[in-house]
């Protein structure tokens, strides 16, 4: 593939000090700091890598009853959790300002009391935007709150037109569309599917926006979790918890990196924007291969809030 000077990404696959703000933000620093010296212009880090995707917990929850040490083991994800804007954030900032890197990461979110599965994304100048995770999947849905699209951005920077979309959300055929319909060219997806089956959905994204695909997986062993918390998955500190399978495609479906099943790793790739108006020759799905007469798609992108305050006008008497 041609290189294009200044467009080489990089995909971390790693693992967070689960339940651990600090020592996580520590790991990304050093991370960060080892795509930017292989040249990464744009580093991309996993799903929920900050504090944690919390694969194996129950949260001391059945259909009908909830536990003590349950709500106690909440408690600690949400306090371990960030707040947007707030001091977690503002570190990432000054990391993405010295390192002059675009960075892409998975937090956990909190807004009150309630959690949300959000991409933030930062740049050499400052904070850019978040996308929170519309739809969480099975149990996720008993820690996490629902995204609205509100929070669907795509953003112009030099390295292309860049955005995400979290997991299993690419499932959701008309989420991808109101993504392909920005113009995305670097579609980012944090995730914490580790299946060998997962290349393929990434494959078909990529050929289906005709657009880079960049995917980001956590690998973690049970030594990564608090010790104090007992995991459903695995039983032994090096059990594999997640088994990664980050990798990089580029918009005919070309692998370009990964996946990688091994170990912690960075993958790295040199992008050409180029490419991407050589795929769009024969199949663009929202310009000339779209048929709008037959099908559209409306998006509601007001913030969806529980309260609205109407203010009354001030009744006056002669």
């Amino acid at each position: 593939m041609t290189t294009s000077e200044g467009n080489r990404v990089a995909v971390v696959q790693a693992a967070p000090v689960v339940f651990d703000c600090a020592a996580t933000l520590a790991r990304v620093q050093k991370l960060a700091t080892d795509a930017a010296a292989g040249g990464a212009g744009l580093v991309l880090f996993p799903e929920a890598f900050i504090s944690g995707y919390p694969r194996g917990i129950s949260f001391g929850t059945v259909i009908g009853d909830r536990t003590p040490e349950g709500r106690d083991h909440f408690r600690r994800y949400w306090e371990s959790s960030i707040d947007v804007p707030g001091p977690a954030l503002d570190q990432l900032v000054v990391l993405a300002a010295d390192l002059g890197i675009y960075m892409v990461i998975g937090v956990i979110e909190r807004e009150g009391g309630t959690l949300y599965c959000t991409a933030i994304f930062v740049s050499p100048d400052g904070y850019l935007g978040k996308h929170r995770k519309v739809m969480p999947t099975a149990a996720e849905r008993l820690v996490w709150g629902f995204g609205d699209a509100s929070t669907l951005p795509v953003f112009d920077t030099p390295l292309g037109r860049l955005g995400a979309v979290i997991c299993w959300e690419n499932y959701m055929p008309l989420l991808r569309m109101a993504m392909y319909s920005q113009g995305i060219q670097i579609y980012c997806i944090p995730t914490a599917d580790g299946r060998e089956t997962w290349l393929s959905t990434v494959r078909h994204i990529a050929l289906e926006g005709r657009c880079f695909v960049l995917s980001a997986n956590q690998f973690t062993r049970l030594s990564d979790f608090p010790p104090d918390i007992s995991n459903e998955l695995a039983s032994k500190p090096d059990d594999i918890v997640c088994f990664g399978g980050s990798c990089i495609v580029g918009p005919m479906g070309n692998v370009l990196a990964g996946p990688d099943f091994t170990g912690e790793s960075i993958l790295f790739a040199d992008l050409d924007l180029a490419d991407v108006a050589r795929a769009k020759y024969d199949f663009d799905v929202t310009g000339h291969y779209a048929r709008p007469d037959l099908f559209h798609l409306e998006i509601n992108e007001r913030p969806q809030k529980p309260v609205v305050s109407t203010k009354r006008d001030t009744e006056t008497t002669a």
